[in-house]
């Protein structure tokens, strides 16, 4: 068995197997498409159809074909606050499944490379600004959607005891709000920018007067382009290694009003926003240190107007097709 501690990070083959779990989804699209850029030939994704995570069976037979050289775990079942607060026992059971299916499947297939990716509600709602790695089981979770930050967290530690019981050279990363091309605007299940820039835009072609928000818009909230989080994914896993999880991040942050203004003016917005205080806020910040992303190498490139711009246009070409 190989000792974790002797290994480095190094480029990794170009020509070996690599499955993206989750591959069509907002961050798997991402890194394929990061991955192909940077030439790799052995790409393998599976949808949900063709593959259903939850079926241990099938993700062993799947693992036992494709062999895998690289694994990155993207696939998940996510969601907003109102999705999470709504189906807690989903959010927690499904990717308890989805996680331990594929961990134990690589462990199985002895997979050389492996990245988790999780999300910063893994960490106390109340913990120190900017939240350090190791802020991590330091405090109460947010209650709106601490079914899927235990699922989280359950995957960072099965990352860990791999490390120990196995000397695999697995990692995690915990990226922070994440938005881009092939998001959910789903108004039931998207996260807060997606169904801002949907709301918005809805209104602007309507010649709505008003749009309204939940919460007092007070939040602050850090954003990241999925195209950073996938150059930032492919850099881990070339040039770190260690049992601690990476924040992934900008370093930056804004309030929710802030964002929902700067959504109006880029969708041509001209209306009044009214706030809607009965609904929860969430979290009052959660700004990640990413000291240990830049230790390794690694800074965010993509500005938040830029980033913004090209998702409101990847949004309205393809906003007949969009799931409601």
């Amino acid at each position: 068995m190989t000792d974790a501690k002797e290994f480095s990070p190094r480029p990794l083959d170009r020509d070996a197997t690599f499955y993206v779990a989750g591959h069509r989804g907002l961050v798997g699209s991402a890194i394929w498409r990061k991955l192909e850029s940077e030439g790799f030939t052995g790409l393998t994704g599976q949808s949900s159809k063709e593959l259903d995570l939850r079926d241990r069976k099938a993700v062993f037979d799947y693992f036992r074909e494709a062999k895998p050289t690289y694994v990155v775990l993207a696939a998940a079942k996510v969601g907003g606050i109102l999705a999470n607060s709504t189906y807690p026992v989903d959010f927690l059971s499904e990717n308890l499944q989805i996680q331990t299916n594929v961990l134990d499947a690589a462990v199985e297939a002895d997979v050389d490379r492996l990245l988790f990716l999780g999300s910063s509600c893994i960490y106390p709602k109340f913990a120190a600004q900017p939240i350090r790695e190791d802020s991590l089981l330091t405090g109460h979770l947010e209650p709106t959607n601490d079914a899927y930050a235990i699922a989280k967290i359950a995957g960072i530690l099965q990352i860990q005891a791999v490390r120990r019981q196995y000397g695999k050279h697995w990692i995690s990363a915990m990226p922070t709000n994440l938005y881009g091309p092939g998001d959910n605007f789903s108004p039931k299940g998207s996260h807060v920018l997606p169904a801002l820039i949907r709301r918005y835009d809805e209104a602007a072609k309507s010649g709505a007067e008003t749009v309204t928000n939940w919460g007092t818009g007070t939040p602050r909230r850090e954003f990241l382009h999925v195209d950073d989080m996938a150059a930032a994914c492919l850099h881990l896993l070339e040039n770190y290694d260690g049992p601690e999880q990476v924040n992934v991040g900008t370093g930056s942050d804004v309030t929710i009003r802030e964002i929902a203004e700067s959504v109006a003016k880029v969708v041509g917005f001209e209306g009044r926003t009214e706030w809607d205080t009965t609904k929860p806020d969430g979290t009052p910040q959660k700004l990640l240190d990413v000291s240990k992303l830049a230790d390794a190498g690694w800074t965010s490139s993509i500005g938040l107007e830029d980033g913004l711009r090209s998702t409101v246009e990847w949004y309205r070409e393809h906003a007949a097709a969009i799931r409601e």
